[in-house]
């Protein structure tokens, strides 16, 4: 497939695959993916075999909520960004809440996933402007110099 020399760089690109950037770059895609691999994991952890099993705290229908109020917050926070902040914060708590609920957290491991997830969540913007790696690549696409392409120079 032959790309036109005016085109922008993603126009010799799958429309499946530009569609996929472009989905996952108007959401808080990474964040919203952590928390839902936390929850998942903490989900896991809770059939793991006896001899493994630390079960500390209360134990029950709560060790199956938490976890699973964090993978429904992930996938909120996936399809419905505009209300990020108030999943996110809800994420926070719930992984934090499975260190008691929920063989410590899974193991600390779906705990710390959980909770870096809900942070990107909660720190992304949706107005950001577009990162260096795009701008170059856009850059290239244009017949532009090599002097516009890089960063500016130095006096």
């Amino acid at each position: 497939m032959a790309v036109e020399p005016g085109a922008p760089a993603s126009a010799g690109a799958p429309a499946g695959r530009t569609g996929w950037r472009g989905w996952r770059g108007r959401r808080p895609f990474w964040g919203g993916l952590l928390v839902l691999l936390g929850g998942a994991e903490i989900l896991f952890t809770l059939r793991a075999p006896l001899p493994v099993v630390l079960h500390i705290g209360m134990q029950g229908l709560t060790g199956y909520l938490v976890p699973a109020l964090m993978v429904v917050c992930g996938a909120l926070i996936l399809f419905n960004p505009a209300q990020r902040l108030f999943y996110s914060v809800l994420a926070v708590l719930s992984s934090l809440a499975s260190w008691m609920t929920s063989n410590l957290g899974g193991f600390l491991l779906g705990m710390l996933i959980g909770v870096v997830g809900s942070c990107l969540a909660f720190g992304w913007l949706p107005d950001q402007p577009p990162r260096r790696r795009r701008l170059r690549r856009a850059a290239r696409g244009k017949t532009a110099g090599p002097a516009e392409v890089g960063p500016p120079a130095r006096a």
